[in-house]
């Protein structure tokens, strides 16, 4: 049996290198699946590596203990997407930091060179089914949250929360072009009403910010919890202690847990709350911290991108254009911010310690923040899977096309008579967190050595994949150039 598994690998690793998709929409090596040799030699865990391979007619690389043993194969390669096949017990902490790195190191520059993510689950039926819930596109119409930050709810058709800025808050919109509604409940009820909500909206995507640790998922002002048994959710109430069944559509669905400590830490078990969430929650894609969180760039950041402009990018697009995004700010600090590894063993103390030191004198919030966020937001799914934001006609103010010939590539951007520059910077979303972010624009192919034509002035940030204008200055019903050149 093993020597038919290790043939069905060799035969993914080679024939799709020398071959292209359909209608020549992947190139050749776009898309690398790595996976240890523990999920090749397991035969149900091994099938969903060899479909992941398949599904996106990829490369298959294999390590003995981590994806960066292949470091040298990804330069060669040069993906554009990257997916792990990993058992829940080999996936905890270090292992997302590390993988941070390894993203950065197939060049010279300073930025991630793909897009990645890990696909796991309590058993390999689980992994295969995140893979299968992750193949055909969604676009996000309901949603639920603890968070007060989406309580406009316009980018949703059916919206709720609970709120974690006021006890006891709740509101809905409950269904498209309805008005938001809130209410009040006593302290006691609010699990009880989160759950009904999540019961009620069966959401596309769930949005949490409150306490948490790998092992619970607390609501606002710690009025009870979520806890895992077991690969499955179950609401815990704080008050009676009673145990609650977690009503569950089977749906497909993102977790995103913008804020949330240590959530996204597997913690090498497949019983930790990141589990459950992708098991009994069919969470196809998982966003969370896999440390201690305070700073928020990283989880804030990549949801405002998402947001911002709403169904122009895929959520594994926001959450790398936002990574670039800080990793450019940070390296204008200093070379520590992208090249050092945060030492989160020793806490903040240990942070602002080392900092101090780097740029000999005490660093301020964002630069301590900035780093702590770098490595520490794991992203679980298919990193190529097509899940966005509805569009919003009213935001769709500008358009982007680029044309690329020989050793040229041009962008122009073009804004309607409505275009608002503020919004096209995030609109103040939450500032206490992330600044205005720049005009960004994901390549619709990645280039060779993009960088600004002679004779431009922008301030930019832009590497293979993508391209950050800082302060554009656009104005309505203008039209704006961009030159690069190519290799």
């Amino acid at each position: 049996m093993k020597n038919t598994l290790w043939i069905a690998l060799l035969f993914c690793v080679i024939a799709p290198a020398t071959g292209q998709a359909k209608e020549g929409k992947w190139k050749k090596n776009e898309y690398v699946v790595l996976a240890s040799r523990e999920v090749a030699s397991d035969p149900a865990w091994n099938k969903v590596a060899l479909a992941l391979c398949k599904k996106h007619r990829a490369t298959l690389l294999q390590y003995e203990q981590a994806p960066g043993e292949r470091s040298e194969e990804l330069k060669k390669l040069r993906p554009r997407y990257v997916a792990i096949v990993e058992k829940p017990e080999r996936l905890n902490r270090d292992f997302i930091i590390d993988m941070h790195r390894v993203s950065r190191t197939a060049d010279e520059d300073i930025f991630a060179d793909f897009l990645w993510g890990v696909i796991t689950g309590y058993d390999a039926a689980a992994a295969m089914k995140m893979l299968d819930n992750s193949t055909r596109p969604l676009v996000i119409k309901n949603a639920v949250a603890t968070i007060m930050e989406l309580h406009e709810a316009k980018w949703f058709d059916r919206y709720a929360w609970v709120d974690d800025h006021t006890m006891g808050l709740w509101g809905e919109k409950k269904g498209k072009g309805e008005a938001v509604e809130t209410a009040r409940i006593p302290k006691e009820e609010v699990l009880r009403k989160f759950t009904e909500l999540y019961a009620a909206y069966d959401p596309d995507l769930v949005v949490t910010a409150a306490h948490a640790t790998e092992n619970n998922l607390e609501m606002p002002f710690s009025l009870g919890n979520f806890k895992a048994r077991e690969g499955v959710l179950y609401a815990e109430d704080r008050f009676t202690r009673e145990h609650r069944e977690i009503v569950e559509s089977g749906k497909r669905k993102v977790y995103f847990a913008v804020g949330n400590c240590l959530i996204g830490n597997v913690n090498s078990t497949n019983k930790s709350m990141a589990i459950a969430w992708m098991n009994s929650g069919n969470a196809a894609t998982m966003i969370g911290y896999v440390v201690p969180t305070w700073h928020g760039r990283n989880g804030w950041g990549g949801l405002k991108y998402w947001l911002t402009t709403p169904g122009r990018y895929s959520l594994a697009e926001a959450i790398f254009l936002n990574q670039q995004d800080f990793l450019f700010q940070g390296s204008e600090w200093h070379p520590l911010f992208v090249s050092e590894r945060y030492p989160h063993d020793q806490g903040p103390m240990g942070g602002m310690t080392a900092l101090t030191e780097a740029l000999g004198t005490r660093p301020t919030k964002d630069q301590l923040g900035f780093w702590h966020d770098r490595d520490v937001l794991a992203y679980y799914g298919d990193p190529r899977w097509d899940v966005r934001l509805q569009q919003l006609p009213e935001e769709n103010d500008f358009t982007v096309t680029s044309r690329c010939k020989g050793k040229k590539c041009t962008i122009v951007v073009k804004t309607g008579e409505t275009f608002n520059l503020q919004r096209l910077a995030g609109d103040h979303f939450k500032e206490e967190h992330v600044l205005d972010i720049p005009f960004s624009y994901f390549f619709p192919e990645r280039l060779t050595n993009p960088r600004l034509a002679t004779g431009q002035s922008w301030r930019v940030a832009v590497d293979e994949n993508f391209l950050l204008v800082y302060d554009p200055g656009f104005e309505p019903s203008k039209e704006y150039t961009i030159v690069l050149d190519i290799d």
